[in-house]
């Protein structure tokens, strides 16, 4: 492929790609999915327990002129990921052009409740780095196929602005998101050749997604009252900032992390 018809790959506008959305079924994701939807991108609407909500909301897509199919898969499962992207490329006739890894272990979000430093087992950390980190690599090679063939792809990671600022102690949670940024970086350089564009967006907390439905209503005063802007970021506020990394605007840019969270973090 030229440098010209590559240029050209990377500048899908929006409408005419196919996006899976990891996790999709609820919280961020469904977010996420919706604002995609409104671009007018063909969703692959993935869950895993979810499927009621996921079918509602690929009907719904689909209601208002849109595309969208909702997919079962467990993204921890390598062959359930491999047979997720068959089914899309079989449902839509056309590769994946962008993954959006937003899918999560259950995790409840109220600091109260998670284990300290001093008591956490490394099966805690293992556990997310399966769901977090392993999840993403399975979605990211069975994309590359469909990536080679369209010659461009874009990866949108989801991480946590605790990385940058870590003031709750969600150790494993925390861990597993730094690894995957590490991994958004090493992944970009090595992916680049082939047009993969590979970045990451990273959030504070959200009101309100089910994770942080826990969470203590003194929690969000604290973060709107130390956030610049003065409140809490909402699921559908940090989904359009996803769709830039999907768009041809971004199509100079990989290996970052943008901080969504209205100025709480500033890096």
């Amino acid at each position: 492929m030229s440098n010209a018809q590559a240029f050209t790959t990377a500048a899908m506008p929006l409408d005419q790609q196919l996006v899976l959305v990891t996790g999709a079924g609820r919280g961020l994701g469904a977010a996420i999915a919706k604002a995609f939807a409104h671009a007018g991108s063909g969703l692959v609407i993935n869950y895993r327990y979810s499927a009621d909500a996921a079918e509602e909301l690929a009907e719904a897509i689909r209601a208002r002129g849109g595309r969208a199919a909702a997919v079962e898969a467990d993204v921890t499962d390598d062959r359930a990921v491999d047979a997720m992207f068959e089914t899309a490329q079989e449902e839509f006739g056309m590769p994946v052009s962008t993954v959006v890894n937003s899918a999560l272990l259950d995790y409840s979000f109220n600091g109260e409740e998670r284990q300290p430093a001093d008591e956490i087992d490394y099966d805690d950390l293992s556990e997310q780095f399966r769901g977090t980190v392993g999840a993403a690599m399975n979605t990211i090679q069975a994309a590359m196929h469909g990536f080679r063939e369209i010659g461009s792809g874009r990866v949108i990671n989801i991480g946590t602005n605790l990385v940058q600022h870590p003031v709750v102690p969600y150790h494993d949670y925390t861990a597993a998101k730094a690894a995957l940024l590490s991994l958004t970086r090493t992944f970009a350089r090595d992916l680049g050749p082939a047009g993969v564009r590979v970045n990451m967006l990273s959030g504070g907390l959200l009101r309100t997604t089910d994770a942080s439905a826990a969470t203590p209503e003194g929690v969000f005063d604290e973060v709107a009252a130390a956030s610049a802007l003065g409140h809490v970021t909402t699921p559908e506020e940090f989904a359009s900032a996803v769709i830039f990394f999907a768009s041809p605007d971004s199509r100079a840019v990989t290996g970052q992390n943008l901080i969504v969270d209205n100025g709480y973090v500033m890096r």
